[in-house]
C-alpha cells in the first residue's frame, strides 16, 4: 500500500472551474545538434587531423509529479510544447551544448496517453518522480569518430537524429487511500467534512459535490491516511449517464473502496449491488479493490432498527459499520476499519 504526499495546507476544494483532469497538447522534442566535419588548421601544423565535435542532444520533455498540484489547468491553454535543439559540434572537439529539456510539473498520479489507441504509455505517482514523455534526438557524431587507418581525413559527420512530435493526453486520477463510493445525497460530503480538515459543499439535493475532494483523517498516535469524496454514482453511470465517466475513473487510484448508503435507503442491498455492478461494468478490477461498507445518518433511527436492519444485509462477508457524521457515533470504529485495511 502506500499514503499519499499530502501537506495539510493543499486540503482544499477544487473549483468546478479549476478543476481540470483531461488535457490533449502537442509536443516536439529537440533535434539533435549535427556532428561538425572540422580539421585542425595551425600555423605549424596547417593540415592536421579531423577535430570535429560531436552534436548536442536535442532537448527531452519531461513529466514531473508535484504534490502541491491537484489539476491540470497550467497545462489547459498550453497547447503546444516545444524543447530546444541541440547545438552543433564545431573544431578542436568542441561538442554542442544540449537543447534545454522542457519539464512539465503534474499532480501525482497523471497518466499520459496515446490519442490514436488509448494506451497508457506513462505515469507518474509518486512526488519528485520523473519520466521523459518525448525524447530529444541524439547529436550527430564528429568527424573525429570516422577516422581509421584507410580514411585519416573523413570529410563526413552525422546529422543529429530528429525528435519526437505528436499529440499526448494527460490525464489525471486521483491517488487517495480511501475513496467514497456512493450514491448522490449518500452522505459523502458530510462525513468527509467531519473527519478531516476539507470543507465541501454539502447540500440535501443530488449532485452537491461536482468536483473531487481530498482531506487528511487524522488518525490515532498522529498517523493519518488521504480519503477522496468521489461525485455521486448513479445507475448506468459506466455508459456516461451523470456525471459518469468523468469521475469513475478516479477510483481507479484508491487503495480502499468505501461504499456509502444511507439508512433512509427503501434498499440497502440493492443500493450496494448496483454501486458494485457500475464499478464492475466500468472497469472489473475494481471489484478486486478491499471495500468496507458504511451505513450512513445513523442518528435518524434507534438501535433497535440497526438491529433488524442488519438482520437482513447481504453484502457477500463484506464488513459493514453503522455510523453518524453528524453525531459522531460509529466514526472511531470506521476509521480503526479502514486503517486496519489500509495496512493488511
Amino acid at each position: 500500500m502506500y499514503f499519499s504526499y499530502l501537506c495539510p495546507s493543499n486540503v482544499y476544494k477544487m473549483s468546478e472551474r479549476n478543476f481540470i483532469d483531461y488535457v490533449k497538447i502537442w509536443c516536439e522534442s529537440g533535434n539533435g545538434g549535427a556532428g561538425s566535419a572540422h580539421f585542425l588548421r595551425e600555423k605549424k601544423n596547417p593540415r592536421g587531423g579531423p577535430d570535429g565535435g560531436d552534436g548536442g542532444r536535442g532537448g527531452h520533455i519531461i513529466l514531473k509529479a508535484n504534490a502541491q498540484l491537484w489539476t491540470l489547468l497550467s497545462l489547459k491553454y498550453r497547447k503546444h510544447i516545444k524543447a530546444e535543439h541541440g547545438v552543433s559540434g564545431s573544431g578542436n572537439n568542441s561538442s554542442g551544448a544540449f537543447g534545454e529539456d522542457v519539464i512539465l510539473e503534474v499532480p501525482c498520479g497523471t497518466v499520459v496517453k496515446d490519442p490514436d489507441t488509448g494506451e497508457i504509455l506513462m505515469e507518474v505517482t509518486e512526488h519528485g518522480e520523473t519520466k521523459i514523455m518525448m525524447k530529444g534526438g541524439r547529436g550527430g557524431q564528429g568527424n573525429t569518430h570516422f577516422k581509421s587507418a584507410t580514411n585519416q581525413a573523413p570529410k563526413y559527420a552525422q546529422p543529429g537524429e530528429p525528435g519526437e512530435e505528436g499529440y499526448r493526453i494527460l490525464e489525471l486520477k486521483i491517488l487517495a487511500d480511501v475513496g467514497l463510493v456512493g450514491f448522490p445525497n449518500a452522505g459523502k460530503s458530510t462525513l468527509l467534512s467531519s473527519i478531516t480538515a476539507a470543507k465541501p459543499e454539502i447540500a440535501n439535493y443530488p449532485f452537491t459535490t461536482l468536483t473531487p475532494n481530498l482531506g487528511i483523517v487524522s488518525y490515532r498516535d498522529s498517523r493519518s491516511f488521504i480519503m477522496a469524496d468521489i461525485p455521486g454514482i448513479i445507475e448506468n453511470a459506466h455508459a456516461g449517464k451523470g456525471l459518469g465517466l468523468q469521475f469513475l475513473k478516479h477510483i481507479e487510484r484508491n487503495s480502499v473502496l468505501l461504499f456509502i448508503i444511507s439508512v433512509e435507503a427503501e434498499d440497502i442491498n440493492k443500493e450496494y449491488k448496483v454501486l458494485l455492478r457500475e464499478l464492475e461494468l466500468y472497469n472489473p478490477e475494481l471489484t478486486d479493490k478491499p471495500r468496507l461498507v458504511g451505513i450512513s445518518k445513523t442518528d435518524l433511527v434507534d438501535d433497535e432498527m440497526m438491529e433488524l436492519l442488519s438482520r437482513e444485509f447481504d453484502f457477500g462477508g463484506i464488513q459493514y459499520v453503522f455510523f453518524s457524521a453528524v453525531s459522531g457515533k460509529g466514526l472511531t470504529e470506521l476509521k480503526d476499519a479502514l486503517w486496519n485495511m489500509l495496512n493488511s
